[in-house]
């Protein structure tokens, strides 16, 4: 009897697996690390191949850990980066690299390479920006697909398939090129709204005319859940699975975080429209869903099915939260690495310097998290960073200080898209809270008191994994469809409310925010 799903979660650094029963219990779990290549500034490049080999063996160990049989998994999904993955029409590696290295095909989703590009996409004002914020992000795939055709028209000819690469899991797993409507609508400016999801008028305009073509894409999508078929012999021989095995459509990994966390209000539209899902690792992500189409400047979306059925799906993010903190500890630390030791240790710091300083402890230090761009609210992959009130001093303390308030700038940021999601109608009162933050106390006091919102934290260990074993167990007929899935499966979680004598200081952390956006764009303006 088939009554367990496997899902793997390929994140920026690791392909990590899970074993779940129907009851969304994670059986067993295994990690495996895959490189990144950062060949130039903004360059960042994954090799898939060792991607799928990191993948098998992490499903694998994570099968026999659970001491389950092949002939117990009903179905397989896969969750990804939005990253591009490209190979020939053999379906070999084609390299992204200027250097022309094979092994480097996938342009890693946080590589900014196409700016030029983006800024291209968005001069056109074509009505399909009305679903990515009116405004086109380096991180999308079609920047990086202009890229490649400008930059490396060589390797353009030879193309013969362009994976998201979740799809491109679903494909190694399959041997189906079909895509996810989750991924081309996200990520493609697929319109799954239109009865023709490409814009073939758009693709003129952005000199993608033979995309479809060239990448093997199709013109329909499949909706999460439905299954894309079954596991190859091949493939199932390198996952340590069977044929029977069925493989579930992929999902972007934020998506299926949001999944995870919210699929258990799928049955109960009005409360699930006032939830929000915040993914927070490397970067962050809320995401909340709407019956309605409700665009807003700076967001990415309204996505229409892009997870559940008749749902909007809108996304609001910052491109570096987790990976800024650890860029604030290599900058400032005095060359401590930023491992989970020292971020903990930093964090026990910074707790009792509070305990002394209370409210006033470091608040001349002002920044702007934008280290990497702003996606939201101000759609800017050009934005960067500011610091405002450091002071002579290389000590602990002083990097302890820098630690505090870049939390705080980080949580006041999601203030800021929040607000600007309840301006464009999102009537949003919870967010719930998965990723790598949960385990940094900082930024969970944080998003609490700065937004003002409940904030709760799955029981799960991974959200992630769950929401992609919620759509596995559909494709694998363990439930009718996401809300049935979502019902049974959900976790529990640990509920945090804001502490009302606090909102008056983050009040004014707020306005001095805003203020510094302010200021950053005046100087910038001087001629």
């Amino acid at each position: 009897m088939r009554e367990y799903v496997v899902a793997v979660d390929v994140g920026t650094g690791s392909a990590r697996a899970g074993i779940f029963d129907r009851n969304g219990t994670l059986l067993a779990r295994a990690d495996r690390a895959i490189a990144m290549n950062r060949p130039e500034e903004n360059h960042a490049e994954h090799d898939s191949e060792e991607i799928w080999a990191a993948a098998c063996d992490a499903v694998t160990t994570a099968r026999v850990k659970s001491g389950l049989r092949p002939d117990e998994i009903a179905a397989i999904g896969f969750d990804a980066t939005c990253s591009l993955v490209v190979r020939d029409r053999a379906g070999a590696p084609l390299s992204v690299n200027r250097d022309g290295e094979a092994r480097w095909d996938t342009i890693v989703w946080l590589d900014h390479r196409a700016l030029a590009e983006a800024d291209f996409c968005t001069a056109t004002e074509h009505p399909v920006l009305d679903h990515s914020g009116r405004v086109m992000s380096p991180e999308m795939e079609m920047p990086k697909l202009m890229w490649l055709k400008r930059r490396l028209p060589k390797q353009w000819e030879r193309a013969g398939y362009f994976f998201d690469l979740a799809d491109y899991m679903s494909w190694r797993a399959s041997g189906s090129v079909a895509r996810s409507r989750c991924t081309l609508t996200a990520k493609w400016n697929y319109l799954a709204h239109k009865e023709r999801g490409w814009q073939q008028d758009y693709l003129a305009q952005i000199g993608l005319e033979d995309l479809l073509e060239r990448g093997g894409l199709p013109e329909q999508t499949l909706a999460v859940g439905s299954p894309v078929g079954k596991l190859t012999a091949r493939s199932a021989a390198e996952l340590g699975l069977d044929t029977e095995c069925r493989v579930a459509p992929g999902l972007i990994d934020a998506y299926a975080g949001a999944l995870g966390v919210l699929g258990g209000f799928a049955r109960n539209p009005a409360k699930l429209e006032r939830q929000l899902a915040l993914i927070a690792g490397t970067s962050s992500c809320i995401v909340a869903f709407s019956r309605e189409m409700k665009p807003g400047f700076g967001m990415w979306g309204p996505y229409f099915e892009a997870v559940l059925p008749g749902f909007w799906l809108i996304e609001g993010g910052q491109s570096a939260t987790g990976a800024l903190l650890d860029h604030i500890v290599r900058l400032h630390g005095g060359g401590l690495q930023p491992t989970p030791e020292t971020h903990m240790s930093i964090i026990r710091r910074v707790q009792e310097l509070r305990a002394v300083h209370g409210a006033d402890f470091a608040d001349r230090l002002y920044i702007l998290p934008d280290f990497h761009g702003n996606r939201s609210p101000l759609a800017d992959p050009h934005a960067l960073g500011v610091i405002s009130g450091l002071a002579l001093d290389s000590s602990f303390d002083a990097l302890c200080r820098l630690y505090w308030r870049t939390c705080v700038a980080i949580a006041l940021g999601i203030r800021c898209i929040l607000e600007m999601m309840r301006e464009v109608g999102y009537d949003l009162d919870t967010l719930h809270v998965t990723g790598g933050h949960v385990r940094n106390p900082l930024l969970m006091e944080l998003y609490c008191d700065v937004t003002g919102c409940r904030v709760v934290a799955p029981e799960t260990p991974d959200a992630v994994l769950l929401g992609t074993a919620m759509a596995a167990a559909v494709a694998g007929s363990l439930y009718p469809d996401l809300a049935a899935a979502g019902e049974a499966m959900a976790s529990s979680g640990q509920e945090r409310l804001p502490n009302p004598a606090l909102r008056g200081s983050y009040d004014r952390d707020y306005r001095r925010f805003l203020a510094l956006y302010r200021h950053r764009a005046e100087l910038e303006s001087m001629a």
